[in-house]
């Protein structure tokens, strides 16, 4: 894997080489210049600055670009206009648009009428799901049958059993896949059924596997008739180095689909233990819901592989919703950093808003903009019972901090926080008054939600709520509590909680 990176870094050299001669003969000739680029530059960074003042931004988003700019104008316009805007996104947006129109009309006339249904009963809690299926494209579906795993160890199992009854296809997308006990058992069977006919494909994020998994692993599946592409490759520092895909998710046959926490590596099954125990969660979901997988995979594998999947499986995946749902309703989306707004930002803030007795979190990190934050100490101002629970061992230190600079406003306003005494908790999802919840990919952190491509899964009446309530009381029985009287006080500590949570939004 070392080799891997060393490559990346020599193929990066000669840019920056060339880089620095240009600003040398550049400089060199400005000097002519000074005063007339001087008064370029100036204006030029107040439009900047005007600009990311009026853009949809998130405030705390804002304020760190602006600090940027005004103390360093050249340098903080030039890495605002590469890595700070969604106009960064716009070649993978070109590329998903394209796998896109590759697929099959995405609605039919039924996907609107579980909305209706769910219009009914709960109003408020469907104008959310409408608002989700809007902006994202993706319907509501009814939930027919569901499993909650409160352990990667358990889902796992459970995916073998799977993968060993595949007909057709078996689609795979993940941030990082690792060789190992679980992989490994994965790939076991997927080279068994690639060699009896089934079309395997797998999926990764280059730069989130660009340490566990390398070219020569990837020729290796390819080998052994597995297709396996990297989604946007990292061959040179760009604008969209930033966004990443953080999704999850396991299809077998149009029947079965995976998501959670989970990624592919020892460590999530607790078969490696860097980090103590790892505390994760995930689901499988059988029936209508698989569909929005179905597509959330071919949109991207279509954009970044040079083999479409065929029409044919897609067409024959259209999993029928059955004429009525028999536990309640799911809504599976992915979030994109090309959507104009931050969707799951924004549900979050919906079901914090609506909630009126208790709203409980996972999440890893824990670093908010402001309008979340607020909704947070509104809802627990309120008299809502929030909860959030969090590692007790971090996998990143100086992440772990930030999170913890959080803690005291949150705590002010009554929001109780547990961390994880036996380990990292790498769960994210959450359950509000025993009726609506998510179980996903998205971190309470700016990356998840307003940088990467994630996945989530809104569920409404279903019984995993239930089964995500129990593992949540569990899971607090092994925690520590923080209060306001650990945070400890003095001028350092909140200069350091200021600094961080300045620089939050790049980490």
């Amino acid at each position: 894997m070392a080799n891997k990176i060393i490559r990346r870094v020599i193929a990066i050299i000669p840019a920056l080489v060339l880089q620095v001669l240009w600003l040398f003969v550049l400089t060199r000739w400005l000097l002519h210049f000074a005063t007339l680029l001087e008064v370029l530059l100036s204006v030029l960074s107040v439009l900047l600055v005007l600009y990311i003042i009026i853009n949809r931004h998130e405030s705390t988003y804002k304020i760190l670009w602006l600090l940027l700019i005004l103390s360093f104008p050249i340098l903080g316009a030039i890495l605002y206009l590469c890595v700070g805007n969604q106009k960064t996104a716009r070649p993978i947006r070109k590329r998903v648009e394209y796998g896109r129109s590759l697929l099959p009309e995405s609605r039919d006339k039924d996907d609107t009428r579980y909305l209706d249904a769910l219009a009914k009963s709960r109003p408020r809690l469907a104008q959310t799901f409408g608002y989700i299926e809007k902006k994202t494209g993706y319907s509501t579906q009814p939930c027919q049958e569901t499993e909650y795993y409160p352990l990667g160890e358990n889902m796992h199992a459970r995916m073998l059993e799977d993968l060993e009854t595949a007909e057709h296809y078996i689609f795979a997308e993940y941030f990082i896949i690792q060789n190992g006990v679980m992989w490994d058992s994965m790939v076991e069977i997927m080279t068994r059924k690639a060699a009896a006919g089934v079309d395997v494909r797998v999926m990764f994020d280059d730069l989130g596997s660009i340490a566990t998994y390398s070219r020569e692993n990837v020729r290796q599946l390819r080998e052994k008739g597995i297709k396996c592409v990297p989604f946007n490759p990292m061959y040179i520092i760009k604008g969209t180095l930033n966004n990443r895909d953080h999704r999850k998710m396991l299809i077998i046959d149009g029947r079965v689909a995976y998501s959670g926490g989970v990624n592919l590596a020892d460590e999530y099954i607790n078969v490696k233990k860097p980090y103590g125990h790892w505390k994760d969660i995930g689901f499988r979901l059988t029936g209508a819901p698989v569909k929005n997988y179905i597509r959330m995979f071919a949109e991207f594998w279509n954009a970044y592989s040079r083999e479409p999947i065929p029409a044919e499986i897609l067409e024959a995946s259209q999993v029928s919703g059955g004429a009525g749902q028999s536990d309640g309703y799911v809504l599976s989306y992915y979030d994109s950093p090309f959507y104009r707004d931050a969707v799951s930002n924004n549900l979050y803030e919906e079901l914090l808003s609506m909630a009126s007795g208790y709203a409980w979190f996972y999440t890893p990190y824990l670093m908010l903009g402001d309008s979340l934050m607020d909704a947070f100490v509104r809802a627990a101002q309120r008299g809502v019972d929030v909860r959030i629970i969090m590692p007790g061992i971090p996998d990143k230190a100086m992440i772990y901090r930030m999170s913890r600079s959080y803690y005291r406003p949150l705590l002010e306003a009554g929001v109780r926080i547990y961390e994880y005494t036996p380990g990292f908790v790498h769960a994210k999802g959450c359950i509000v008054d025993d009726i609506v919840g998510t179980v996903g990919t998205v971190n309470l952190d700016y990356r998840s939600l307003f940088l990467h491509f994630e996945n989530n899964a809104l569920f409404c009446e279903t019984s995993l709520l239930k089964d995500l309530k129990a593992d949540h009381l569990a899971t607090q029985e092994q925690c520590r509590e923080r209060t306001l009287d650990d945070m400890g006080k003095g001028f350092w500590k909140w200069t350091l909680d200021g600094v961080l949570r300045i620089f939050a939004p790049l980490c």
